[in-house]
């Protein structure tokens, strides 16, 4: 067999390894008729959460079941779903009859001990983003998924909304002809902070050990772990990349049909242990695709941008006539042999504005989404697969987290997906690869 055959064939059909006793379903979730609705536990329920259980309502699903680690905080929905089973260790619902389906809005070291529990339950998952906490349980949700043909979706919501598919239509029509480099910036910042040696009384009502499940022992400390700070420590999140990386990738990723990068380099402040960098660069180089010639996608965070984006204000760029209406506060560029795309999640500029002037887009192909938790819920009542199924996010969400990988290794990654390791560096292992707290195994 060739060796591009068996890398084809791995890739489609490859077995958990590693994966223990997840690898198979216990129990199939059963089609529902379209007009049933789906009943949804939700793992975590308060912030991003709370905002999914309002939009599972909308879309009509059914709330039979809330998890979260906050009983005080929890209170309020409790009280808006009285008949819904309440938890506070979700592995203790997931075996659970009546269940047909679990949305998971935890902090990300969470995600896949919950996801891969769900889908071996043989539930449907909705799992917040970045799908995984590191690279190799990305690939072990895209695999289970596969292997349980369960519906799946990530929360990456804005690949529902009208703009991205209007810039996917417009890159794909060669409007600005092929394209090969991309640049993302987002001006948020995580990270930059130092373990504090100080700890805090747990809250009334807060599980502190459930919180840090599958992470290492760590005292309690409010502003620092809870409830979002949390993302500026490796032990629980991934930084800015790990918070926004999957949200503007995306884009690219969807309309030049990217997967696997070939090498992945790095650049930011000097590596802390135990937090993330406040600014990063990572640059990335895809292979050909089919026509289209390899990329360089080139990531910027924390106040760093390409040098074709100015930064507002202080240097004319408001005043650019180039990027009227565009706040160019984070943003997608595209650079073709023909002209750029400049892209914000509702609108997108193509650049030089005068040799575009009159532009007619291409006829819309890509039908406007029924809603981002609809998809799912049809999915999962044995309609077609959600456009962000673990497939799809798997990948995604491996390119992101390796941009962190190789900041915290300190040289180029040669990146061989098949094998999921960096050959000219061993030492990532450490990086792609998670270690898990006794009862949290995966």
């Amino acid at each position: 067999m060739s060796q591009k055959k068996s890398r084809r064939a791995f890739l489609k059909t490859s077995a958990l390894v590693g994966a223990g006793f997840w690898v198979g379903p216990r129990v199939l979730a059963q089609d529902k008729s379209p007009n049933e609705k789906v009943n949804v536990a939700v793992i975590g329920v308060t912030g991003q959460g709370g905002w999914n259980v309002n939009q599972l309502v909308e879309a009509g699903a059914n709330i039979v079941a809330l998890c979260d680690v906050n009983e005080k905080r929890a209170a309020g929905q409790r009280k808006r779903f009285p008949k819904a089973e309440f938890v506070v260790d979700y592995r203790r619902l997931l075996d659970r009859k009546g269940i047909d389906a679990v949305l998971i809005a935890t902090p990300d070291h969470h995600h896949a001990p919950a996801t891969l529990r769900a889908l071996s339950a043989g539930k449907h998952v909705y799992c917040e983003k970045p799908l995984a906490h590191t690279v190799h349980e990305a690939r072990l949700m895209a695999e289970m998924a596969a292997k349980t043909k369960l519906a799946t979706q990530m929360g990456t919501q804005i690949h529902a909304g009208s703009n991205y598919r209007r810039v996917v239509e417009v890159i794909r029509s060669g409007a600005i002809g092929p394209v090969n480099e991309v640049h993302i910036w987002v001006d948020r910042q995580w990270g930059g902070r130092t373990r504090p040696a100080k700890s805090d009384p747990v809250p009334e009502g807060l599980h502190w050990d459930l919180w840090l499940g599958p992470a290492p022992q760590r005292d309690y400390v409010r502003e620092e772990y809870d409830p979002a700070n949390w993302r500026n420590w490796w032990d629980f999140g991934g930084g800015t990349l790990g918070d926004m990386g999957c949200h503007y990738t995306d884009l690219p990723f969807w309309a030049l049909e990217l997967r696997y990068p070939k090498t992945i380099e790095a650049e930011g402040p000097p590596v802390n242990p135990d937090g993330c960098p406040p600014w990063l660069i990572v640059r990335y180089q895809y292979p050909a695709r089919g026509g289209q010639p390899p990329v360089k996608l080139t990531w910027y965070h924390g106040g760093k941008r390409p040098p074709q984006v100015p930064k507002p204000g202080v240097d004319g760029r408001k005043h650019n006539p180039a990027y009227k209406g565009i706040d160019g506060g984070d943003g997608v560029l595209f650079v073709g042999a023909k002209g750029m795309l400049l892209a914000e999640y509702n609108q997108y500029v193509l650049l030089p504005r005068d040799k575009f002037e009159g532009f007619q887009p291409p006829p819309r192909s890509i039908p406007e989404s029924i809603g981002h938790h609809k998809e799912w819920l049809e999915a999962c009542k044995g309609g077609k697969p959600a456009l962000c199924n673990f497939d799809y996010a798997g990948a995604l969400t491996e390119a992101v987290l390796l941009g962190n990988v190789a900041y915290r290794v300190g040289k180029p990654l040669e990146w061989d997906p098949v094998a999921l390791k960096a050959t000219n560096a061993p030492e990532a292992d450490q990086y792609i690869r998670g270690t898990y707290r006794d009862g949290w195994m995966i």
